[in-house]
Protein backbone atom coordinates (compact mmCIF):
# COMPACT_ATOMS: atom_id res chain seq x y z
CA UNK A 1 0.00 0.00 0.00
CA UNK A 2 2.85 2.33 0.67
CA UNK A 3 4.58 1.47 -2.46
CA UNK A 4 1.82 3.77 -4.75
CA UNK A 5 2.70 7.04 -2.81
CA UNK A 6 6.11 6.44 -2.55
CA UNK A 7 6.28 6.53 -6.05
CA UNK A 8 4.19 9.22 -6.91
CA UNK A 9 6.30 11.20 -4.10
CA UNK A 10 9.34 9.89 -5.88
CA UNK A 11 7.97 10.85 -9.48
CA UNK A 12 6.94 14.77 -8.23
CA UNK A 13 10.59 14.88 -6.55
CA UNK A 14 11.88 13.86 -9.82
CA UNK A 15 9.86 16.35 -11.85
CA UNK A 16 10.40 18.91 -9.65
CA UNK A 17 13.69 18.73 -9.79
CA UNK A 18 13.62 18.33 -13.54
CA UNK A 19 12.44 21.64 -13.36
CA UNK A 20 15.13 22.84 -11.14
CA UNK A 21 18.00 21.84 -13.08
CA UNK A 22 15.86 23.68 -16.56
CA UNK A 23 15.93 26.41 -14.18
CA UNK A 24 19.32 26.10 -13.62
CA UNK A 25 20.88 25.68 -16.60
CA UNK A 26 18.85 28.79 -17.84
CA UNK A 27 20.59 30.75 -15.15
CA UNK A 28 24.30 29.28 -15.88
CA UNK A 29 23.62 30.53 -19.90
CA UNK A 30 23.04 34.31 -18.23
CA UNK A 31 26.14 34.00 -16.21
CA UNK A 32 28.33 32.68 -19.11
CA UNK A 33 27.40 35.95 -21.08
CA UNK A 34 27.38 38.09 -18.50
CA UNK A 35 31.18 37.25 -17.59
CA UNK A 36 32.22 36.94 -21.17
CA UNK A 37 33.60 40.40 -22.56
CA UNK A 38 31.87 40.01 -25.93
CA UNK A 39 28.24 40.69 -24.07
CA UNK A 40 27.20 42.43 -26.70
CA UNK A 41 27.58 40.07 -29.19
CA UNK A 42 26.23 37.19 -27.44
CA UNK A 43 23.45 39.02 -25.73
CA UNK A 44 21.01 38.97 -29.14
CA UNK A 45 21.70 35.10 -29.33
CA UNK A 46 20.53 34.54 -25.88
CA UNK A 47 17.68 36.99 -25.66
CA UNK A 48 16.50 34.41 -28.63
CA UNK A 49 16.99 31.68 -27.10
CA UNK A 50 15.59 32.85 -23.61
CA UNK A 51 12.65 33.70 -25.51
CA UNK A 52 12.20 30.04 -26.89
CA UNK A 53 12.08 28.98 -23.61
CA UNK A 54 9.30 31.30 -22.33
CA UNK A 55 7.23 29.92 -25.13
CA UNK A 56 7.76 26.23 -23.47
CA UNK A 57 7.71 27.96 -19.83
CA UNK A 58 4.73 29.57 -20.38
CA UNK A 59 2.85 26.18 -20.95
CA UNK A 60 3.76 25.10 -17.39
CA UNK A 61 2.12 28.18 -16.09
CA UNK A 62 -1.07 28.05 -16.98
CA UNK A 63 -1.99 26.66 -13.30
CA UNK A 64 -1.40 29.16 -10.69
CA UNK A 65 2.20 27.27 -9.75
CA UNK A 66 4.71 25.14 -12.01
CA UNK A 67 3.22 21.77 -10.28
CA UNK A 68 0.05 22.59 -9.67
CA UNK A 69 -2.24 24.74 -7.33
CA UNK A 70 0.84 24.81 -4.15
CA UNK A 71 4.49 26.64 -4.64
CA UNK A 72 7.44 24.73 -5.18
CA UNK A 73 11.38 25.72 -4.80
CA UNK A 74 11.19 25.37 -8.66
CA UNK A 75 8.87 28.08 -8.43
CA UNK A 76 11.12 30.18 -6.32
CA UNK A 77 13.88 29.63 -8.50
CA UNK A 78 11.73 30.43 -11.38
CA UNK A 79 11.13 33.92 -10.17
CA UNK A 80 13.99 34.84 -9.19
CA UNK A 81 15.72 34.09 -12.73
CA UNK A 82 13.05 35.68 -14.19
CA UNK A 83 13.41 38.69 -12.23
CA UNK A 84 17.24 38.77 -13.10
CA UNK A 85 16.27 38.62 -16.92
CA UNK A 86 13.49 41.03 -16.94
CA UNK A 87 16.24 43.50 -16.08
CA UNK A 88 18.28 42.32 -19.32
CA UNK A 89 15.21 42.40 -21.29
CA UNK A 90 11.53 43.30 -19.86
CA UNK A 91 10.40 43.52 -23.59
CA UNK A 92 10.44 39.38 -23.68
CA UNK A 93 8.20 38.90 -21.17
CA UNK A 94 4.80 37.68 -22.21
CA UNK A 95 1.70 38.65 -19.85
CA UNK A 96 1.51 34.96 -18.68
CA UNK A 97 4.96 34.97 -17.75
CA UNK A 98 4.62 38.35 -15.70
CA UNK A 99 1.01 37.29 -14.19
CA UNK A 100 3.11 34.16 -12.76
CA UNK A 101 5.75 36.39 -11.43
CA UNK A 102 3.11 38.18 -9.96
CA UNK A 103 1.58 35.56 -8.20
CA UNK A 104 4.42 34.21 -6.91
CA UNK A 105 5.47 38.01 -5.49
CA UNK A 106 2.46 38.11 -4.01
CA UNK A 107 3.21 35.22 -2.06
CA UNK A 108 2.76 36.85 1.75
CA UNK A 109 6.38 35.50 2.75
CA UNK A 110 7.69 36.37 -0.74
CA UNK A 111 6.10 39.65 -0.58
CA UNK A 112 7.28 40.35 3.15
CA UNK A 113 10.84 39.47 2.04
CA UNK A 114 10.51 41.67 -1.41
CA UNK A 115 9.70 45.10 0.67
CA UNK A 116 11.91 44.57 3.65
CA UNK A 117 15.98 45.88 3.40
CA UNK A 118 17.35 43.02 3.69
CA UNK A 119 15.98 42.19 -0.35
CA UNK A 120 19.28 43.15 -2.37
CA UNK A 121 17.31 42.69 -6.17
CA UNK A 122 16.89 46.67 -6.08
CA UNK A 123 20.27 48.02 -4.98
CA UNK A 124 23.15 45.25 -5.71
CA UNK A 125 24.44 43.35 -9.05
CA UNK A 126 23.27 40.77 -10.22
CA UNK A 127 26.50 39.25 -11.49
CA UNK A 128 29.62 40.33 -10.10
CA UNK A 129 30.12 44.32 -10.54
CA UNK A 130 33.17 43.25 -12.44
CA UNK A 131 32.07 40.94 -14.74
CA UNK A 132 33.03 42.36 -17.94
CA UNK A 133 29.83 41.86 -19.67
CA UNK A 134 27.18 42.49 -17.85
CA UNK A 135 27.18 42.74 -14.05
CA UNK A 136 23.43 43.65 -14.17
CA UNK A 137 23.61 46.60 -11.67
CA UNK A 138 19.57 47.95 -11.08
CA UNK A 139 18.41 51.31 -12.84
CA UNK A 140 17.98 53.97 -10.24
CA UNK A 141 14.83 54.71 -9.47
Amino acid sequence: VDGIPRHVRKAVVSTQSTGELVIQSQRMDLGKISYNPDFENLKEGFITKFKVFLKRFTAFIVKPFIFGSKVTYVDILAYEYLDHIRALTPESFTPEVSEYMQRVADLPNIAEWLKSEECTNKTYPINSPKAPGWPGVPKKA
